[in-house]
């Protein structure tokens, strides 16, 4: 009688080991840096503000501005209120400080950005610095729903929105045969995700205001964007595509997306690579159709667009691509359509 003797594998040699632990301490340090990098050294650049009154009010107050904090803000000078209103409402600018009057006032637009408002106050606060001088009036020209006056739903529902492409490209990916069949699958969740993700923010939770169906299509136009731009990626380059997609959308689009506080408001550069992607152009384009009836949505409508785009004609190539291999193939079973 035989017995057989079975022998488990050997230990993994201990540089296996010591990779394993060094590839997991770069992950978490990149994944620190890219939430906490924009956070921390979030402040005022250029920040698009108007001061509107005569001429020498208007001057005054500019020059103590730019001397209390250089490069802070972006001012566009107009004549009154009514001009400085206007271009908040067209999101040319975050508030305004008015002395048509003779006394300041400051004009802010919470929907548009609840930090940037605050900001504005306090600068606007600070000028006042006589003994006696009261606190300078503010008027919220635009302000957040009252079931959520600190546009926390709104913040936080960023990324979901990314988990939720990432989600679509991962399933579709693994349970769907066809570029075509994957692309309407990508493109029929966007518009369910989109018409639920708004019913939750606008009739739930009150988090948003306007239109529900132009803010349904803005969700939706961003969950297109990011799932179809990642499903693409993986089409053409398998899991690499998957990865870098993910890291893309994750480590760079989130954080940077400038959502919580204003894409002005993020260090250097970021805040404007933020806009270029989907998470931060969707987080604009929101805005734009619940608070501003559609006014500043021109350039993340393009962005997310153009992501959308790039991302049909990555999996058209790479479904081309597969279809090409297979017919190549000598060892090839009967092709399977992955066009259709």
């Amino acid at each position: 009688m035989s017995s057989q003797t079975t022998t488990s594998p050997p230990p993994s040699p201990w540089t296996i080991v010591a990779g394993a632990v060094g590839l997991l301490t770069v992950s978490i340090s990149l994944l620190l840096t890219a939430f906490a990098w924009p956070s921390t050294r979030s402040s005022l650049h250029d920040v698009p503000i108007a001061v509107a009154g005569p001429p020498p009010a208007v001057q005054q107050v500019t020059t103590a501005l730019d001397q209390r904090l250089p490069e802070a803000f972006e001012i566009t000078t107009v004549g009154d209120t009514a001009a400085a209103e206007r271009l908040i409402h067209d999101r040319e600018v975050y508030g305004a400080i008015d002395l048509s009057s003779g006394a300041a006032q400051v004009i802010t637009a919470s929907a548009a950005s609840v930090a940037v408002a605050q900001a504005l106050n306090s600068v606007a606060g600070g000028l006042n610095q006589q003994p006696g001088a009261v606190a300078v009036p503010a008027r919220d020209l635009v302000p957040l729903p009252s079931d959520d006056p600190r546009g926390a739903g709104l913040s936080a529902g960023a990324l979901p929105l990314v988990m939720g492409g990432l989600a679509a490209a991962v399933l579709l990916t693994r349970l769907v045969r066809g570029i075509v069949r994957r692309v309407a699958g990508a493109l029929a969740f966007a518009v369910t995700g989109g018409l639920a993700v708004t019913a939750i923010l606008q009739f739930w939770l009150g988090s948003i205001d306007g239109s529900y169906w132009a803010n349904s299509g803005a969700v939706a136009l961003t969950i297109a964007a990011t799932s179809l731009s990642i499903l693409g990626l993986e089409s053409l380059l398998g899991f690499a595509g998957f990865g870098l997609g993910a890291a893309i959308m994750m480590l760079v689009g989130n954080p940077l997306s400038g959502t919580a506080t204003a894409p002005q408001m993020l260090p250097g550069w970021s805040g404007s690579l933020g806009q270029l992607l989907p998470p931060g152009a969707g987080g604009q384009l929101l805005r734009s159709t619940a608070f501003f009836n559609g006014h500043g949505a021109t350039h993340a409508t393009v962005v997310l667009i153009s992501w959308l785009a790039f991302g049909v004609v990555l999996c058209v190539a790479g479904g081309l691509r597969t279809r090409h291999t297979n017919q190549q193939s000598p060892a090839a079973q009967p092709p399977v359509a992955v066009m259709a």
